[in-house]
């Protein structure tokens, strides 16, 4: 059947959420439905009103929110006086905490795309006894092993555009971290440096993971392509400020993440994943199912990052099920 249709939200606000930060938020749907909290893509992208059509309106209370600097949230990441020491990922799951307090809601589900797969794991991670269930796609851990991946190993697959992203780097800082480096130019106090590292990096980013056209146009407009490289770059140039369970920084190849993934027991999850995704070329997707035993996996052949007509089925068709009351015997399995 597809996505539902379009609906408006009927109630929204800025939430302050401490250090100068203000957080955009919207509810959609059904006041009194299951709450589910949509966690958008990126790192720095925005919560776009099409993501509101995953979920059946008369069933779910949709909350969708723009994450610390991104969307229509402020400060944003595109001014440069902006302090992106408070934007982490330990930030961004607090925020995730006061919201939850704030709409007075005890559980909810959490729905992920690409980064925001990664954000719902860590936050289902950390706070287990408030997540319903995770339905996430596009599926990311932020490891290190992804960054590198992304930022130097697809280049064997698309030289071109790799020689053209490495040429908008100093030689010098060609070996090593390209996230920090490139982050290092988008912090740099001169307009032009900003500007010249944001089309580079977004360049980079449209040619590695074909998209539909309205994901590539947005980075047309050139506030939306600075704010949304320079987070990116902060969050992959730090290893995503991913700490292991009691805290500690750690990313031992297999990434914090699915190495904490024993930690998800008991949350039902569904996992939607296009068979060309680049991400694949690691398994995450797969060591993940594997490593949750109360998830299950959904392949879209054909498709990439996004799993396009297909794949939107298979996540209305998680979230209408998840909507149902579960019995007895379904609470460790989806």
């Amino acid at each position: 059947m597809g996505r539902y249709p379009e609906i408006e939200p009927y109630d929204h606000g800025m939430l302050d959420v401490g250090d100068g930060n203000h957080v955009y938020w919207e509810t959609s749907g059904n006041p009194h439905g299951k709450p589910a909290v949509v966690l958008h893509g990126g790192p720095g992208s925005t919560a776009g009103p099409g993501l509101r059509r995953y979920f059946d309106p008369a069933a779910y209370r949709i909350v969708l929110l723009d994450q610390r600097g991104a969307g229509r949230s402020l400060p944003s990441a595109s001014d440069p006086a902006t302090d992106m020491s408070v934007n982490t990922t330990a930030h961004l799951v607090a925020d995730l905490e006061l919201l939850r307090a704030h709409l007075g809601i005890e559980r909810w589900l959490v729905w992920g795309v690409s980064w925001g797969s990664a954000l719902g794991l860590r936050y289902a991670q950390t706070h287990p006894a408030v997540v319903s269930e995770l339905v996430l796609t596009g599926v990311a851990t932020g490891s290190n092993a992804e960054v590198a991946l992304l930022t130097r190993g697809l280049g064997t697959f698309f030289p071109e555009a790799h020689e053209r992203f490495l040429a908008a780097l100093p030689a010098g800082a060609r070996e090593g971290n390209l996230a920090a480096a490139f982050n290092g130019l988008l912090e740099s106090p001169d307009p032009g440096v900003r500007e010249r590292a944001a089309r580079a990096w977004t360049d980079w980013e449209t040619a590695i993971v074909p998209a539909p056209p309205g994901s590539v146009e947005r980075f047309h407009d050139p506030q939306f392509r600075l704010g949304f490289a320079r987070t990116v770059t902060h969050y992959w140039g730090n290893g995503h400020f991913l700490g292991g369970a009691e805290g500690e920084g750690r990313d031992d190849g297999e990434g914090v993440v699915l190495g904490d993934a024993h930690l998800l027991k008991g949350v039902p999850g569904t996992l939607v994943q296009g068979s060309l995704d680049v991400g694949n070329l690691l398994g995450i997707v797969w060591r993940l199912h594997h490593a949750w035993p109360d998830s299950e996996l959904v392949i879209v052949d054909g498709t990439g990052h996004d799993a396009g007509a297909a794949g939107d089925e298979a996540l209305v068709a998680a979230t209408d099920r998840y909507a149902r009351p579960r019995t007895p015997d379904s609470r460790s399995r989806p």
